[in-house]
């Protein structure tokens, strides 16, 4: 039985977290204000549940991360990135951006995909990430394509650790655009590891891999008290290449 938050309750530690049935599931309950957000992040946590169920709070064993060193960039996403570099050099069709529309890339992350119904990202998960965001917290890389919003990605950063939540895509490799921008920036400033929560064939191909939940969360410690990153501007993927 995993306990119930109230909204003053500390988080549990996590080796409590579910083995079997639910692995990871810790807790369940409590709100999802930007307190209790960063609370969730700083001890490895994060929030995970589907339209009616009550808040559940994970922290998964082992856990999904992305090193920035590891970042995989295909021959396809390569020329891509060569494209968008020089276009936007030039004042061309494409532009990326971060954080000009971080709302705007949540709800396009929640929206209904191709292959299945919208993500789990509901008006309360919206509102709780939007708060991060207007405290220097959550950041979102974007793609533009002649002035419309084609691709991006989103996350929390905390001293020199980024936690990844979510990519959408509108046309070919736009997430995959949006995330090596972020990647590169992330790199330059000294943040090693992207958190992934849970393991996907799509993450895997990029790069990402599991280990375990000690690993990360001694990771954690070494990096959420550094300083805060504050200056957001995108840095091309394929300059140190050129």
């Amino acid at each position: 039985m995993i306990p119930w938050l109230e909204t003053d309750s500390p988080f549990p530690d996590v080796a409590q977290a579910l083995t079997s049935d639910a692995p990871g599931l810790l807790a369940a309950g409590a709100d999802l204000s930007p307190q209790r957000l960063l609370m969730a992040y700083r001890n490895g946590i994060f929030p995970w549940f589907s339209e009616g169920q009550p808040i559940l709070w994970w922290s998964t064993d082992p856990r999904m991360v992305l090193m920035t060193d590891r970042f995989r960039i295909s021959d396809s996403l390569r020329k891509t990135l060569r494209k968008v570099e020089r276009e936007m050099a030039a004042g061309g069709r494409w532009q990326v951006r971060f954080d000009s529309a971080f709302e705007q890339v949540m709800r396009a992350c929640a929206a209904p995909r191709r292959d299945g119904p919208g993500t789990w990202i509901s008006e309360d998960i919206i509102a709780g990430y939007t708060g991060l965001h207007q405290l220097g917290y959550a950041h979102s890389a974007e793609l533009w394509l002649d002035g419309q919003l084609v691709g991006g990605a989103y996350g929390v950063s905390i001293g020199r650790m980024f936690y990844g939540e979510s990519m959408f895509a509108r046309v070919t490799d736009g997430s995959k655009i949006a995330l090596a921008y972020l990647v590169r920036f992330l790199r330059q400033h000294g943040v090693q590891m992207i958190d992934c929560q849970q393991e996907t064939g799509h993450l895997a191909s990029l790069g990402a891999a599991p280990i375990p939940r000690a690993q990360f969360l001694a990771h954690l410690r070494n990096t959420i008290e550094l300083p805060q990153i504050t200056l957001w501007e995108p840095i091309a993927p394929l300059a140190a290449d050129s």
